[in-house]
């Protein structure tokens, strides 16, 4: 690391601390030259893979996109903040964890119905209805039936 004083390359940790609910690292430096001490923070940096969408087409993972379609979803439902936010780093910890550079966009959709399943039926359902695109009623009571089940879980799109 370049001292930010002299740009002397030879720097060395003094203290190291997790930070940011261990997300990150804090390092105290001090240059060996003009002996300055600053502060560098250090996070891994994870990548989201590509998304592949039905027509072949690929795009880049949109967390806003994200958010935006549970949050539709979750509407004047009694889900807090903190509540819609693990869901949302829960469902990015899947991605991640597939290990792959790129996965089919019915991975985002799935993983995201499982997570509303979750937390809110309401705002699952809400979601189903888009994602499957309903046409009547009788898909949203099948969907309904289907979650009354005991151990039965949705059902999703090969």
């Amino acid at each position: 690391m370049h001292c930010p004083f002299c740009s002397a390359s030879d720097t060395k940790v003094v203290d190291s601390r997790l930070v940011a609910e261990g997300q990150q690292i804090r390092r105290r430096r001090e240059c060996s030259a003009c002996q300055e001490r600053f502060t560098t923070y250090e996070t891994a940096e994870l990548l989201m893979p590509r998304l592949i969408k039905a027509d072949g087409s690929r795009q880049p993972f949109d967390d806003d996109k994200l958010r935006a379609g549970i949050q539709r979803s979750l509407e004047k439902r009694p889900v807090s903040v903190e509540e819609f936010e693990a869901c949302i780093n829960r469902i990015k910890h899947r991605l991640r964890a597939t290990g792959e550079r790129e996965v089919p966009s019915r991975l985002v959709g799935e993983a995201t119905m499982s997570e509303l399943r979750k937390l809110d039926e309401v705002a699952y359902v809400r979601f189903a209805s888009v994602y499957r695109s309903f046409q009547d009623l009788d898909e949203f009571r099948k969907e309904i039936d289907r979650m009354e089940e005991p151990g039965v879980q949705p059902e999703t799109d090969a």
